[in-house]
């Protein structure tokens, strides 16, 4: 049943069959989260989709190298060139270091995607991980022709790099349609044209985030890490490289173009992207109300959510939507969602109490061929999961004694059962988060008291009074108007 796995190919805009470049082995690139909030469905999407990848490559046989990053420098805001740091912005209004910020947010994403039950991925770099890699790859690019340095910061230069490459191969932009799209900011002055992008930037005296180069002090252009930690780990080409649809331009553009800059060579064979996520119809976003993060989503605490859902209710949510295809949360088809996933799960159950006959009325060999039809086509999940839903059909049918099922075919069954639902799809029980068992209102008399010794200037008592709590499990987050608190579950 493990035939040609079909994958669609964002580079050639087509289905193609998988073919490693090491037989046996896949190279496999994630793009992470930036580490300066809570994570939210947008994390959630590309996490799941490609867990199912990962899971399914491993199930056939191949040796998967799963690299999937943490950005915590060099990502400013409006993926511009210039602005703020979006963990330096987040450091210094909450008053914290920038490496607090990118630690508190990290591990608030690995809990959130161990909820989910997202399998962890081989390597976990980190942007201020690997500012070596980065400064040597800008180097080779310089080296090469292909990049200029300008009042300490370096940058691509595209209309140089398009004679000798193709720029735009990703997404379909060509030069002209960039440049009628490109914002005019202040350091385009120093470029040669504005569709030149920052590889290296040179840090002002206040920019928090910086490392000594040989341009002087400065950052990595958001970009950079990308290209540099998938050559460090999976080479100048590899496999697949994965990650939302929103990133195809500009940052898996610039990838393309800085690899090609540096080794002359394209660094990826499959580009595959999930699409994106609506909320009743509506982009998601802080400003129209409906931001929601997974926490919210788990403990029911958001004025749009009817209840609390559990992480698989999440997981299994977006399984029934192709990962290439928009995604809308809503009550009810959440909770929609909570009932199929419990009527699966309720048949996985059943299948194990059922015992074989003599003979057998229904063919699970071709329930298994359709299994396998659909997750080898681009791993189509809903599908896939309608399939399984037949295969539920046939399990009620023999409780109810209007089907049979010999050892040889049941055994099958479970077999299938355990290899798509647990496996493969990485569903599992419900487990509904529970609630902080310290309500609201007692935590805000302990905000008070700590907020007035701050004011007394009696921070011995502040700091205890945060220390005790985090000895319970409560963790105290300040920033400089107020203070938030979470207990760890």
């Amino acid at each position: 049943m493990k035939e040609n796995i079909i994958i669609y190919n964002s580079l050639s805009r087509k289905k193609e069959v998988l073919k490693p470049i090491v037989e046996n082995y896949i190279g496999m690139y994630v793009c992470g989260p930036t580490v300066y909030g809570d994570p939210h469905l947008g994390h959630a999407r590309p996490a799941i989709t490609f867990d199912v990848v990962f899971r399914y490559l491993k199930w056939c046989g191949f040796k998967v190298r799963y690299v999937r990053n943490i950005t915590d420098a060099g990502h400013l805001e409006n993926d511009a060139d210039e602005g703020e740091d979006k963990i330096a912005k987040k450091a210094r209004i909450e008053e914290l270091e920038p490496m607090e910020v990118a630690q508190y947010y990290t591990q608030s994403y690995h809990h959130a995607m161990n909820l989910l039950n997202c399998l962890p991925p081989s390597i976990e770099p980190r942007a201020t991980g690997h500012i070596i890699e980065q400064i040597e790859m800008v180097q080779k690019i310089i080296k090469n022709g292909l990049a200029y340095e300008k009042n300490g910061s370096v940058y691509l230069d595209v209309n140089k790099y398009n004679k000798q490459f193709s720029y735009g191969t990703l997404s379909g932009r060509n030069l002209k349609d960039t440049l009628s799209g490109t914002r005019e900011l202040d350091s385009q002055s120093e470029k040669k044209s504005p569709v030149d992008f920052a590889i290296w930037k040179k840090a002002s005296k206040e920019h928090i985030m910086q490392w000594p180069s040989p341009w002087g002090n400065g950052f990595p252009g958001w970009h950079m890490e990308c290209s540099a930690m998938s050559e460090k780990y999976l080479g100048k080409t590899f496999d697949i490289h994965g990650g939302g649809m929103d990133l195809v331009f500009p940052h898996h553009e610039a990838e393309i173009t800085q690899s090609n800059a540096c080794n002359n060579c394209n660094p990826v064979n499959y580009w595959m992207h999930n699409n994106m996520i609506t909320i009743d119809g509506k982009k998601m976003g802080k400003s129209l109300g409906n931001f929601i993060n997974l926490e919210e989503f788990f403990t029911g605490k958001h004025e749009k959510i009817d209840k609390a859902y559990s992480p698989m209710t999440i997981r299994f949510f977006m399984l029934q939507a192709h990962y290439r295809s928009t995604l809308d949360f809503g009550n009810k088809a959440l909770q929609a969602a909570e009932k199929g996933l419990n009527k699966l799960l309720e048949a996985k159950n059943t299948l194990k109490q059922l015992l074989p006959t003599k003979t057998s009325t229904f063919n699970v060999n071709d329930l298994e061929k359709k299994c396998f039809e659909a997750i080898n086509d681009d791993f189509n999940t809903p599908i896939l999961l309608a399939n399984l839903f037949e295969g539920v059909k046939i399990i009620n049918s023999i409780k109810d004694r209007k089907a049979e099922l010999n050892a040889e075919d049941l055994n099958n069954l479970k077999n299938l059962f355990d290899v798509f639902i647990d496996k493969i799809l990485g569903l599992k029980e419900q487990e509904v988060v529970q609630s902080n068992d310290i309500s609201d209102d007692i935590m805000e008399v302990i905000f008070s008291i700590r907020n007035n010794a701050k004011k007394n200037k009696d921070f011995k008592t502040a700091d205890f009074i945060r220390d005790e709590l985090k000895k319970k499990g409560i963790q105290i987050k300040d920033s400089r108007d107020s203070s938030s608190w979470s207990q760890e579950k």
